[in-house]
């Protein structure tokens, strides 16, 4: 069992954080909806999961830290390392929403922002200083974007932590904005990229991933950042002052992760119906659920912070396909596990 083990965390999925954050987005959205036993359910299966995976991350840090540098470093699997970031974050404004358990959160807050330091910095400088670079072809994809996931992530557990902080709540409010520009800066130079590698680079079924949801995403979490930062403007001027920037420009976020989500269902059906692309369990799946579950829950926010209760329509039938995608995902993951459990049983 110490060797089984030992090779899930030599070859632990970087990425494997996504789970937490598809988790909390679904807690959140179906607390927000009234729907309290589910959400407390999935808080407490958050507690496990991100304990768990965390076992797993030392683990490879301390027995296998050459091979997680090579993938922190690699410009195809780098980029997963931001769910670590964006899965203590948004565990931690589960934890805030649901729970108000602000010290634990504060906690998570400063381990996220030491994660989003060591895995921003030392990836991006590790991809541009590379002599040998791959084509944008097979460089980039959906996962990039989770380094603007990441960052909104901060913005989002700092801004709902500024109550606590007292006289130094205009200060945490100061930082959450500034991560809150930064993460639109991230996704509109990568979305640039991505959209260019969809229309004018051959891009073949099987490289059309789950990260591609992050297209959308992205922009969801961006959408919850900012009705977040309006909801909160009363306390700090200079929210109140660029309120109405801020209205504008989240609402166009909300607006760009809507576009998405016909186009990427529109390419799901080509790659899988139409190529007969097959459906097996991987953890990049979890980078689909994520979107839909997040996209339930800045709708949601973005209506408070708009006072439009008209788009609450929206939240209101999302959640149910947000929890069928969550539920497939799962039945997929606990099915992996098994077949891995039995598999190793024969040895």
């Amino acid at each position: 069992m110490l060797e089984f083990i030992k090779g899930k965390a030599a070859d632990l999925f970087p990425g494997y954080f996504a789970m937490v954050m598809a988790t909390g987005a679904l807690s959140i959205a179906a607390f927000l909806l009234g729907m309290q036993l589910i959400s407390k359910g999935l808080l407490y299966f958050n507690i496990l999961a991100y304990l768990s995976l965390w076992f797993f991350t030392l683990l490879r840090l301390t027995r296998f830290f050459p091979r997680m540098l090579d993938d922190l470093t690699s410009h195809t699997r780098g980029p997963s390392f931001f769910t670590l970031v964006a899965g203590t974050c948004v565990f931690g404004s589960q934890l805030v929403i649901i729970n108000e358990a602000y010290q634990l959160a504060t906690f998570l807050w400063g381990l996220g922002i030491f994660l989003w330091v060591v895995v921003m910095y030392t990836f991006f400088t590790a991809v541009t200083v590379r002599k040998d670079k791959p084509r944008l072809a097979e460089g980039i994809n959906g996962a990039w974007l989770i380094a603007a996931v990441g960052t909104q992530s901060i913005s989002i557990l700092g801004t709902l932590l500024s109550p606590s902080w007292g006289s130094g709540r205009e200060i945490v409010l100061f930082f959450t904005l500034c991560m809150y520009f930064l993460g639109c800066m991230l996704y509109l130079n990568i979305i640039t990229l991505i959209f260019y590698r969809f229309t004018f680079v051959e891009l073949k079924y099987g490289a059309l991933t789950p990260p591609y949801w992050i297209n959308m995403g992205a922009v969801a979490i961006t959408t919850l950042a900012g009705s977040t930062l309006i909801l909160h403007a009363e306390n700090w001027s200079l929210l109140g002052e660029i309120t109405p920037f801020l209205k504008g420009f989240t609402l166009f976020f909300l607006i760009t992760g809507t576009w998405w989500i016909p186009l990427l269902f529109i390419l799901m059906i080509w790659r899988h119906v139409y190529h007969h692309y097959p459906i097996t369990y991987d953890p990049q799946f979890w980078g689909m659920a994520f979107p839909i579950a997040m996209y339930t829950t800045s709708t949601y926010q973005l209506s408070q912070a708009l006072g439009a209760s008209f788009l609450q329509v929206i939240p209101r039938f999302m959640i149910y396909i947000a929890m069928a995608a969550w539920i497939s995902v799962l039945f997929g993951f606990f099915h992996h596990v098994y077949k891995d459990i039995k598999k190793k049983s024969r040895v």
